[in-house]
C-alpha cells in the first residue's frame, strides 16, 4: 500500500481507545493515512469526506451500532469499502455484515497484525479497480456523445435530435453530405447511443476495394474460393454480429455486391464467397454517401430496391458554409483538441483570424477546417492564433471590395456578410490611418474626427497597432479635433 501511487485512506471507527490506538499504528506503519474516530455518531460525518477509500467500523458502540454506521455509511457513500470488526463474532452477525455491504469481517482480537493489514489492502484494490472501471465508461461515454459533434446552428440541433432518436433503434440509416462533413462521427454517435455499443462497430469504405475484394471483406470466403483464398476467411458482417457496420460511400458499391447487400438485410444471412450455406448474423447497417442516390438510381447505378431498404431513416448533414455560426465553435472546439495533442498552450484567435475563418466557403467543410487549424497550431509560436499563421489563400480571401472577397462571403447570410466586411473594411482603415500618422494615436484620431479614447477603444477592439506597431501619443491633454467621419463616427457608435 506504501508504494502505490495514492497512499490508501482508512477510517477507523471504535470507541475502544486501545484497539483504535493499536489499529491506527498498525495501518500507518503499512503506508496508509488513517483517521480515527472513538464515536460512531462523528464516525458517519467523517465517512463523508470523499477522500475516504476503506473504513473500519467496530460493531458494537454506544449511540450508534457498528451495523447501522455501516448501513448508513454505504447509503452516503456506497463506493467506499468497509471492514466489520467485533469481539463477538458469531456466523448470524457475519452473514448479516456482509449482506448489508460489508466487504470482510475480522475478529478481535487479530491472530497477527498482518490480519488487518491483507483486509485493508485487498478492499483498497477491490476499490481502485471499480474506481478505474468507472473511469473508463466515463471516458468511453465522453467520446461517444455529441462532443465530437460540434455545432450551435439549428440545422445542426436539428440532426443531433434525430440521432438522439434513431439511436435506440435497430431501423438502417442513410447519412448523406459532402465530403468531410462527419458522417461517420454520426454513425459511431449513433452506434454508441444505442443499446449494441457493447458490440462492434466495424467501418468500411466501398470506394476503397475492388469489386472482388469488397464482397470478400464485407462477406468473407471460404478456402480455395478464389486464387489467393488460401484459408477461410470471415467477413466483416460476421464480425459486427450483434453491434453496427458503417458503410462508407456506398454510392460507389458495385451493382453485383450491391444484390448480396440486399439479401443481407432483407434475410439477416450472409454467405461467404464460395460457401454453399448461409450464416445468420445481427448486424445494424448505417450507408452513408456524399453522392445523389436519386439519380444513380434512375440512371441505373444503384438499385432501387436497395436504395429503399438503405433509406428507413435519412440524415443529412448540411455543409459548413451553409451554417457558418459553426465555424467559431468548430474552430475553438479543434483548437482545445490539438492544443492537448500538442502540447501548446494556445488559447484563442485574434478576431482577424477568426473572421478569416468565418469568411471563409470550407469547400472540404469540417474536415477542412480542422486541417486548417491543426497546421495554425504547429506554425504559431504565440499564444494564439493570429492571421499569419492561416494559409495564404484563406488570408488574401478577405480583401475588401476585390472579386475574391465577394465570393467568400457570398455563402454568408446579407447581415452577416455585411458585418464581416464592415470590420475588415474598418480595421483596414484604422491601419492606413496608423500608417500615414506614423503610428501617432492622437494625430491619426484628429485625422479620423474621433475622440482620442475612442479611438484608442475602436484600435484595441479591431486589435490594430498594439504589439507589432509601438503606436506613440501626444501629451494626456492634446485634443482630437477636425471633420467627423461618418465611417469613423459609425465604428465608435458600434463599439
Amino acid at each position: 500500500m506504501a508504494n502505490s501511487k495514492k497512499p490508501t485512506r482508512v477510517l477507523i471507527v471504535d470507541d475502544d481507545k486501545i484497539v483504535l490506538r493499536a489499529a491506527t499504528e498498525i495501518l500507518q506503519r503499512a503506508g496508509c493515512q488513517v483517521v480515527s474516530v472513538d464515536d460512531a455518531v462523528e464516525g458517519l460525518a467523517a465517512v463523508k469526506d470523499p477522500t475516504i477509500d476503506v473504513a473500519v467500523f467496530d460493531m458494537k458502540m454506544p449511540n450508534l451500532s457498528g451495523m447501522d454506521l455501516l448501513k448508513a455509511s454505504k447509503q452516503a457513500r456506497p463506493e467506499v469499502e468497509v471492514l466489520m470488526m467485533t469481539a463477538y463474532a458469531t456466523v448470524e452477525t457475519a452473514v448479516e455484515a456482509v449482506k448489508s455491504g460489508a466487504y470482510d469481517y475480522l475478529t478481535k482480537p487479530f491472530e497477527n497484525i498482518d490480519v488487518l493489514t491483507l483486509a485493508v489492502q485487498r478492499a483498497a484494490e477491490k476499490k481502485a479497480l471499480r474506481d478505474r472501471a468507472q473511469q473508463l465508461e466515463a471516458e468511453l461515454q465522453s467520446r461517444t456523445r455529441f462532443e465530437d459533434l460540434v455545432g450551435q446552428s439549428a440545422s445542426m440541433r436539428e440532426v443531433f435530435k434525430l440521432v438522439d432518436t434513431v439511436s435506440h433503434s435497430s431501423a438502417t440509416v442513410l447519412v448523406q453530405g459532402e465530403s468531410g462533413t462527419g458522417k461517420e462521427l454520426i454513425a459511431r454517435a449513433i452506434h454508441y447511443r444505442s443499446p449494441r455499443k457493447a458490440a462492434p462497430f466495424v467501418a468500411v469504405n466501398c470506394s476503397a476495394l475492388t469489386d472482388t475484394l469488397l464482397e470478400s471483406e464485407l462477406f468473407g470466403h471460404v478456402k480455395g474460393a478464389f486464387t489467393g483464398a488460401v484459408a477461410t476467411k470471415k467477413g466483416l458482417f460476421e464480425a459486427a454480429d450483434g453491434g453496427t457496420i458503417f458503410l462508407d460511400e456506398i454510392g460507389d458499391m458495385p451493382l453485383a455486391t450491391q444484390v448480396r447487400l440486399l439479401r443481407v438485410l432483407q434475410e439477416g444471412e450472409v454467405k461467404r464467397v464460395g460457401a454453399n450455406e448461409s450464416i445468420s448474423v445481427d448486424v445494424r447497417v448505417i450507408a452513408a454517401t456524399n453522392a445523389d442516390l436519386q439519380k444513380a438510381r434512375q440512371e441505373g447505378r444503384f438499385r432501387e430496391d436497395l436504395f429503399y431498404r438503405l433509406n428507413v431513416i435519412a440524415v443529412t448533414l448540411p455543409p459548413l458554409r451553409d451554417r457558418p455560426e459553426d465555424i467559431p465553435v468548430l474552430a475553438h472546439h479543434f483548437l482545445h483538441v490539438y492544443s492537448q495533442r500538442l502540447e501548446k498552450k494556445v488559447t484563442g484567435f485574434s478576431s482577424e483570424a477568426l473572421e478569416a475563418l468565418t469568411s471563409n466557403p470550407w469547400v472540404g467543410n469540417v474536415r477542412e477546417l480542422e486541417n486548417v487549424v491543426e497546421r495554425a497550431m504547429v506554425l504559431t509560436s504565440d499564444d494564439r492564433i493570429d492571421l499569419d499563421d492561416l494559409p495564404a489563400d484563406i488570408r488574401t480571401g478577405r480583401k475588401v471590395g476585390g472579386d475574391v472577397e465577394l465570393h467568400s462571403l457570398s455563402h454568408l447570410p446579407y447581415a452577416q456578410a455585411k458585418a464581416l466586411a464592415m470590420r475588415a473594411f474598418e480595421r483596414r482603415y484604422l491601419s492606413a490611418l496608423l500608417e500615414k500618422s506614423k503610428n501617432n494615436v492622437s494625430q491619426a484620431a484628429r485625422t479620423a474626427g474621433v475622440d482620442r479614447s475612442n479611438f484608442r477603444r475602436l484600435l484595441k477592439q479591431y486589435e490594430v497597432g498594439g504589439r507589432s506597431r509601438g503606436a506613440s501619443e501626444e501629451p494626456a491633454g492634446a485634443v482630437a479635433t477636425g471633420s467627423h467621419d461618418p465611417v469613423m463616427r459609425k465604428s465608435a457608435q458600434l463599439s
